[in-house]
């Protein structure tokens, strides 16, 4: 492991790290525009350029690798130098337009010219003109006149999406980013290309102009589109949310994230949200909003009766793949110890995987409601043929997944046999339109806890915004059903929920709050 000495400090590195690499690791800031952590090297900016003793020129710290004994200087008179002709070179055609352009306040140009820029720009020639606003694809605009031709974004669709959509047209001064011929930047990580520019020449159409990002409040979360679970940034303005954004966790997405995934944010705060409880308060009649507090009194006198009348046998439950593991481990005792169902099951929503971060589960928890012992979707269809001969006579359901479990209307032909469902969720559907009992739920943005991904990683989700009306999450509802009931569970937040799941289920025998940190903690494996 060799080492060596950098701005005066002695480190030690892994062998084939480079310089960049080496200052990154140890606070030692390097200023950079094309390399990127997850891409291949390019080397075409020179804003890195170190001086290292015994070598005759200045080094791009990028592509350099530590050597034994090397001595590295990063901040001196000949680095500023280099440095500053590199800034001058590149706003030489670089337009001015940073109060309006939708990069400002993430822009590494900007952020570098208040170290290396200068006051006065020496070029006296016209700037060079080009195209604005190219509609280079259906979530992609591209303005070529603040392109520094970095070409990160080049590099990511032949490297990571493997598409090659983009690449570098004409030679010298007369170089632009094109798609092409015939092509559009259209895979479904076409929005990480903006994320990477350095600049703003790509932006994305949707979240273009609609804030400034310095407004913006970021909370660490999990996306929810899929059973990956890449980890992003919830950006939130006034209590609503503007985007996601990919967060970095090598063992998950790397840096990046799906575009469904990315746009998926506007249904949290979708006009179909469940706002408010609903019951029907007589046969016949339409549901009505009704106080939370009276819904759940309500929904527990239905579910006591019907255990009480018919028996555990004539009750059913079925659980949700979108409810974070604190929920579905107070769901399965709540439906063990206080309905006398031994076993709830679950429909898990799918579509099209890719091979890469797009999972075939459209669903971020079912993992970790398997390693709960919930069933799967044969399970789901058994309760609704009981549904279906009469044999049920109370079911709990979390979501609406369930109707996806057949044929849409056997589904709920068998379901509107049933003398009382009780419904908790976070948007309208047509279970919830049927359902007796409608108590509105919190979307993995409003509350804390815990998701576990496809390979069996546990990772933590915050609140990001307020919840929507009377929305609580789904463990806390069923507290309050349990307590009217008059069996009340463990009570607590999902700190102490998760210990108490660790302590009871062997998989997360090693999760606890402080284990999954920021990056998650694999399940053990149990045979």
């Amino acid at each position: 492991m060799p080492k060596f000495t950098i701005d005066g400090k002695e480190i030690v590195v892994e062998p084939g790290t480079t310089i960049l690499q080496a200052a990154k690791a140890h606070g030692i800031r390097i200023p950079y525009f094309c390399w990127h952590p997850k891409l291949s090297i390019d080397g075409s900016c020179r804003m890195c350029q170190v001086e290292v003793e015994k070598m005759p020129k200045l080094q791009i710290a990028c592509n350099t690798p530590v050597l034994e004994g090397m001595v590295v200087n990063t901040q001196t008179p000949k680095v500023e130098d280099a440095r500053r002709a590199v800034m001058e070179l590149l706003l030489i055609n670089h337009p001015l337009d940073c109060p309006i352009c939708d990069q400002a306040g993430e822009c590494k140009l900007q952020n570098y010219c208040f170290d290396y820029g200068m006051r006065h720009s020496r070029y006296v020639e016209p700037k060079r003109l080009l195209s604005k606003r190219v509609d280079i694809g259906p979530r992609v605009l591209l303005d070529e006149e603040r392109c520094i031709l970095c070409r990160r974004c080049v590099r990511f669709c032949r490297e990571v999406s493997k598409t090659g959509e983009l690449t570098v047209h004409n030679r010298g001064d007369h170089s632009v980013i094109a798609t092409f011929p015939g092509q559009k930047l259209d895979n479904r990580y076409s929005i990480c290309t903006c994320d990477i520019c350095p600049v703003g020449a790509l932006t994305g159409k949707d979240f273009r102009f609609k804030v400034r990002v310095w407004f913006l409040k970021e909370t660490p979360s999990v996306c929810t589109g899929c059973a990956n679970g890449c980890n992003i940034n919830v950006a939130v303005y006034k209590d609503r949310i503007y985007r996601y954004l990919p967060r970095r966790n090598d063992a998950v997405n790397d840096t990046w994230m799906c575009d469904d995934g990315r746009l998926s944010y506007g249904h949290v705060q979708a006009e179909d949200r469940i706002r408010a409880a609903r019951m029907i308060e007589a046969p016949g009649q339409p549901a009505a909003e009704v106080p939370l507090d009276m819904a759940v009194d309500a929904t527990a006198a239905a579910l006591r009766q019907a255990r009480d009348n018919d028996g555990a046998s004539a009750l059913a439950a079925v659980a949700s793949a979108r409810a974070t593991n604190e929920d579905l481990f107070v769901f399965t005792k709540f439906v063990r110890g206080v309905l006398g169902v031994e076993r709830s099951a679950m429909v898990v929503p799918a579509w099209e995987p890719d091979g890469f971060l797009i999972q075939a589960e459209k669903a971020p928890n079912a993992a970790g409601a398997r390693a709960m012992g919930v069933g799967g979707e044969d399970e789901a269809r058994a309760i609704l043929d009981r549904c279906e001969r009469g044999e049920v006579n109370a079911l709990i359901v979390l979501g609406a997944d369930l109707l996806l479990a057949g044929e849409r209307e056997k589904v709920l032909t068998a379901l509107r046999k049933v003398p009382t469902i009780v419904c908790l969720d976070t948007h309208e559907s047509e279970l919830s339109r049927i359902a007796h009992f409608v108590l509105p739920a919190c979307t993995f943005a409003e509350k804390d806890g815990t998701m576990t991904n496809v390979k069996g990683r546990v990772q933590r989700i915050r609140p990001a915004i307020r919840a929507l009306g009377d929305a609580l999450p789904e463990w806390e509802i069923l507290g309050r059903l349990a307590a009217r009931m008059g069996q009340p569970l463990p009570s607590g937040e999902p700190r102490e929920i998760l210990k108490e799941l660790a302590g009871e289920v062997p998989a997360f025998a090693r999760v606890t709050p402080e284990s999954v940190g920021t990056q998650g903690v694999t399940l053990t494996v149990v045979a």
